[in-house]
């Protein structure tokens, strides 16, 4: 966030991995195109903290509809704030750490990223700071417990035609991934 007196413009770079979709927040900016193969950039320059709403603006596929976009904007104290906690590993119990090694040692990794793991796909979301998101699979789901142990279990129950697999993972495992993910804020 800036002020009219210093400006302090956030820098995206808009990659896609399946098709054509385009990046809007109304409030912020006007509409980028993200095209396959193609790195387009645009900057935002937000003038007041926030929570600001966008979608995807581009008819994309079958679940166009649910590609909710949501844009955090945050006083530089509280992002600092934000930045430390980060920082801080998220592994911190037996449970936590069976599924954080379930992430790394699976297909996970070849789509998401995590900071701090091997985790470093680019086809799928950055899963980083997956539990401070208030819905899953691009606003399809609250971001629950419960719904994102379904979301890793089966997608299509959430989502048809998404494509995230179903990890077909037994039922220890995909207990430890869930709690090895809710950490992650």
């Amino acid at each position: 966030m800036s002020d009219s007196a210093h400006p302090t413009p956030t820098f995206l770079k808009l990659l896609s991995a399946d098709t054509d979709h385009s990046f809007w927040v109304p409030e912020l900016a006007g509409k980028t195109d993200l095209i396959p193969n193609r790195v387009n950039e645009m900057w935002l320059d937000p003038q007041r903290p926030g929570i600001y709403l966008g979608q995807c603006a581009q008819y994309c596929g079958t679940q166009h509809a649910k590609m909710l976009l949501r844009v955090y904007v945050d006083r530089p104290e509280d992002f600092a704030a934000w930045v430390s906690g980060e920082r801080q590993s998220a592994t911190r119990d037996a449970r936590v750490s069976a599924g954080r090694r379930v992430f790394e040692t699976n297909a996970c990794i070849n789509c998401h990223a995590v900071g701090g793991t091997a985790g470093d796909g680019r086809f799928g979301p950055d899963l980083t700071h997956l539990m401070s998101r208030a819905t899953l699979a691009s606003g399809a789901a609250e971001n629950t417990p419960a719904n994102l142990h379904l979301w890793i279990q089966n997608p299509d129950a959430i989502k048809p035609g998404s494509l995230m697999p179903a990890m077909k993972l037994s039922d220890g495992d995909l207990d430890a991934l869930t709690a090895y993910l809710e950490t992650l804020r």
